[in-house]
């Protein structure tokens, strides 16, 4: 399995990080791609994430639609990142590899970082979601009775763990 996580400018990369931990941990290849915006939001908040490719490089083996991956994962996705792909705006290297993955229908999972939504940021939601996008907004469940922090950053790796059908024990599923 190859899987590439898409880092973009939104609060929340402790969940990339997380991520990317969990599927080096499994031994999944992994491959990252950090925005410049996401370089900003990291050093607000105490976070390093080594990139893999430069945002830039439109002509990197990602850019093209024939190097299979499995799935993209763009954790946190800011809603530039989302409004970009939604319109097929593929002006960096994640809009580009977000648009081949639509196009070539695999999996691609948005986990939009951003609250409240406005209609814009709704209609962005519906439009990828109809080309074949998962939107997974990283929003806090209560029901598994987070007890600190990094519970909840787990609880949203689970989750994408989830949609990619990955094998895990970082969160308490509902029991009823």
């Amino acid at each position: 399995m190859k899987i590439v996580v898409g880092v973009t400018g939104a609060s929340g990369v402790t969940v990339a990080k997380r991520l990317i931990e969990e599927l080096k941990k499994k031994k999944i290849d992994t491959k990252v791609i950090v925005s410049d915006s996401a370089r900003l939001v990291m050093k607000e908040e105490g976070i390093t994430i080594v990139s893999d490719y430069d945002e830039k490089d439109i002509a990197a083996d990602l850019s093209s639609s024939s190097n299979r991956i499995d799935a993209f994962v763009i954790c946190p996705c800011s809603v530039k990142t989302l409004a970009g792909i939604a319109h097929g705006y593929t002006d960096n290297l994640i809009a580009r590899l977000a648009d081949n993955c639509l196009k070539m229908r695999r999996k691609l999972i948005l986990c939009v970082r951003e609250t409240p939504y406005s209609l814009i940021h709704i209609k962005n939601m519906e439009l990828v979601t109809l080309t074949g996008a998962i939107v997974m907004p990283l929003n806090v469940a209560y029901y598994f009775k987070p007890k600190k922090i990094e519970d909840v950053t787990d609880f949203f790796v689970g989750k994408i763990f989830d949609l990619l059908g990955i094998e895990h024990n970082l969160y308490r599923r509902w029991k009823g």
